[in-house]
Formats: structure tokens, C-alpha cells, sequence
């Protein structure tokens, strides 16, 4: 489980932000929300299962989302992919950081071990890595980098010590000024570090509206039979009117090499002039369904992989296209006691989702900019003096916890 993720000197982001799944020693007015809402791990530590990020557009956000789904894309491919530092952007905006590196860092529970794995980096190398854990009371070091001279504790990461001579010779194809040590030594082993790669891999991130990978993930899953009857039964469930949807082969003549094509074609039952249903109507998922239907498509598979494997899901944009209910709905359901370990953190407009019935007040947090152009990210929770009863929604519009737009007058645009 997320216990938090940090990031520093990328995008808008300038300084230590940190984006926290623990769950706050609070009470909310509702009894069932503080028993439904967490994951008691421990007497110490309990996690939360959802987290909404509320705030003005070109806050921030989507930055936040893109530097999780950074970090993770570096951890999976530093090694094989020499470009994959690139999609590092340090805050442009300010002399004090245009030449430093990025930092990026998780806290995270895996076999009951608390972990807390990161990295400096900048466009060309690593700057400096870490893993620490908790295999005890006591953190430990498992390894510490700084650029080529890596340290290892043998007790606790032995497999770590086997390549550390890779990185006193010249550069070779794994240990790279460019490649992460973590990822180089999962190359190498099936221990811990493939094991730490592989639950940072397993997060699901959605980084924006329109994502044609998404789409044809969706469609690829639909010949499985018991995986399709599951997006189906989202589709259901959603209440857009899709009955059943198929995926259909065909070959275009133009092309040359004979390369299969496959169709989404959904049904809707069909009525005659008398309201009798006759039957099913077909339709073509691209062209003929809505916006809404086609993301709800999109997604059911990632909801489904992220409930029943226990995974995180990370979405930005939403609400986007979903009816309010369908949006509530969702996050009811991964706060619900059917999650037995599966976390959503979901980017949203929505002010109907802020609400004492259905989140924490540490499941709420914000972003918002300065007047330096620089991203500050806080919760709720840090506000003092909310009451338990308060209207979130109400209060969040008026500006009491700031995040909000200050739009001026567009009438002036309007030439007399």
C-alpha cells in the first residue's frame, strides 16, 4: 500500500511536495466513514483507501500525477530505455533550480514491510538513489547511491553487492550513468529488487482524457470471455445502456501485409412502434457511442485489475464525462469494505464529492500556485478549526481553503 509520494524541482512543482496516504488521528462525524474509509495495517498505522485532488486549473495537479507516472515510467525502463531520463522537467521558473536535479521518492508497504525507495536525477544521469526499510522496529539501509559509488548493506540487499562492480568499470548497457541501480539489479535477480520494481510497475496511472492505449487495452481484453463479462457488467452497472459488446475481426483489402483489424461493436436492445423489445440494436463503440461511454469502456478493466489484484489507481481528470452519481459512486466503492486493498487517488472538479458522508478530511487535499508560479500541495486536515459538520463543499467554493480560481470580469472581452 501508498503510504505517500514525494517530488521536488519538476514541472511547476518547486519545492518538497508530498502527496500522503496515512490516515490522520481525527474523527469525522460519521462513525462507518473512519471504519470504512482506512486500512488499519498496524495500531500505529492506518492507510487511507481514496485521496481527492481539488484545485484550480494550471494548479498543479496534473504535474503531480505526471511525476508519479515519471518515476514510476524510470523505474521500469531506465535500463532498457537510455531516453527515459528525458521525461524529466526541473521548475523552469526560478535560477535556483534550473540546474538542480529532481527528486522523487515513495513510502510503501509491501510483505508487511515498510519501504521507502528513491532518486535525484536530472535530464543526462543519477544524481544520487536510496532504499531504506523497516524489516524491524528500526529503519535500515538496503543500499544509498551518490552517482557511481554505491554503498550496500549485504545483510539486507546481498543481491545488491553481486553488480556493484558494474558501475567502477566503464559504462556498459545496465549499469549506466542514466539507468537506476534498483531497476540494473532486478535485470540481474528475481529477489527484492524485482519484487520492488514490480509493485512500483503495478501502479495504474490515467493521465488524462483521451488515451488511445487505454482503448485498445479495453478492446484487446474483450477475448477473454470472463474479463469481458466484467467490463460488461461495468458498462451494466453504469447504466449507459450497453447490454453486451463485442470484439469483431476484419481485413482491409488496402493492406498490404494482410494485418488484422478489430472493431467494438456494443448492443442496446430495440424496440418497434409499439415499445415491444425485438431484439438488439448494434453499434460502433467509436463513432456512434458518447464521450462518457467510451472513457467508462476505457477504464472498467483498470477499476476491475485495481479491486480484485489489490492494486493503486491513479486517475487524473476524473469526473470528466461521468455523471456526478457514476463519480460518487466509484469512490463509495473503493471506500467500501469490498476493498480489501486496493487505494484510488483521483484528480476532480467535482465539489459534490466533498463531503463528510463520504470522505475524511485527510482524504481531501489541494493544490494551489503562488505568485512565483510554484505548486504547493496541502490537505484538509491541516486546517484548524473544521468542524466535523461542515459543509466541505460550501466552503471550499467560497474560498475558505483557497485552490480556487480568481477569475476576472470576461464581459470585457466583449467589444461595445
Amino acid at each position: 500500500m501508498l503510504i505517500d509520494f514525494s517530488v521536488e524541482n519538476f514541472r511547476s512543482i518547486k519545492d518538497l511536495q508530498t502527496l500522503s496516504m496515512s490516515a490522520a488521528n481525527i474523527s469525522s462525524r460519521f462513525q462507518n466513514i473512519d471504519e470504512d474509509n482506512v486500512f488499519a495495517v498496524s495500531q500505529k498505522i492506518s492507510i487511507l483507501k481514496s485521496k481527492a485532488i481539488y484545485g484550480a486549473n494550471a494548479s498543479g495537479k496534473s504535474n503531480l500525477i505526471k511525476a508519479l507516472d515519471t518515476f514510476i515510467s524510470i523505474v521500469n525502463n531506465s535500463v532498457k530505455d537510455d531516453k527515459s531520463l528525458d521525461r524529466i522537467w526541473p521548475f523552469a521558473l526560478s535560477t535556483e533550480t534550473e540546474n538542480r536535479p529532481s527528486f522523487f521518492q515513495m513510502s510503501f508497504i509491501m510483505d508487511n514491510v515498510l519501504f521507502r525507495y528513491g532518486f535525484e536525477a536530472n535530464r543526462n544521469e543519477i544524481i544520487s538513489e536510496w532504499l531504506f526499510g523497516s524489516p524491524g522496529k528500526k529503519e535500515v539501509f538496503f543500499f544509498t547511491r551518490e552517482k557511481n559509488d554505491i554503498k550496500v548493506n549485504e545483510k539486507q540487499f546481498k543481491e545488491g553487492s553481486k553488480i556493484t562492480s558494474l558501475y567502477s568499470q566503464e559504462e556498459n548497457d545496465i549499469a549506466r550513468k542514466d539507468s537506476l541501480f534498483l531497476t540494473s539489479v532486478k535485470s540481474f535477480n528475481s529477489g527484492l529488487a524485482k519484487e520492488i520494481v514490480d509493485y512500483i510497475g503495478n501502479i495504474i496511472v490515467v493521465t488524462g482524457l483521451s488515451d488511445f492505449k487505454m482503448h485498445k487495452n479495453a478492446e484487446e481484453i474483450l477475448s477473454d470471455e470472463s474479463e469481458k463479462q466484467k467490463i460488461v457488467d461495468f458498462l451494466k452497472i453504469a447504466d449507459i445502456g450497453i447490454t453486451d459488446i463485442n470484439r469483431l475481426e476484419y481485413q482491409n483489402s488496402h493492406d498490404i501485409d494482410k494485418r488484422k483489424n478489430f472493431l467494438t461493436v456494443t448492443e442496446h436492445r430495440k424496440f418497434d412502434s409499439d415499445l415491444k423489445d425485438i431484439g438488439h440494436a448494434s453499434l460502433y463503440m467509436l463513432t456512434d457511442e458518447s464521450e462518457g461511454s467510451k472513457k467508462m469502456f476505457e477504464i472498467s478493466p483498470l477499476l476491475s485489475k485495481a479491486l480484485n489484484e489489490k492494486r493503486i489507481l491513479v486517475m487524473d481528470e476524473f469526473d470528466a464525462r461521468f455523471h456526478p452519481l457514476l463519480t460518487k459512486k466509484i469512490v463509495e466503492l473503493f471506500n467500501s469494505d469490498a476493498n480489501k486493498g486496493s487505494q484510488l487517488i483521483f484528480v476532480t472538479h467535482d465539489t459534490n464529492l466533498l463531503n463528510a458522508k463520504l470522505l475524511r478530511r485527510d482524504q481531501i487535499c489541494f493544490v494551489e500556485k503562488d505568485k512565483y508560479g510554484a505548486s504547493h500541495v496541502y490537505s484538509l486536515v491541516d486546517f484548524k478549526g473544521v468542524r466535523n459538520d461542515a459543509s466541505f463543499e460550501k466552503d471550499y467554493v467560497a474560498g475558505r481553503y483557497g485552490a480556487i480560481p480568481f477569475l476576472g470580469d470576461f464581459s470585457s472581452i466583449i467589444e461595445n
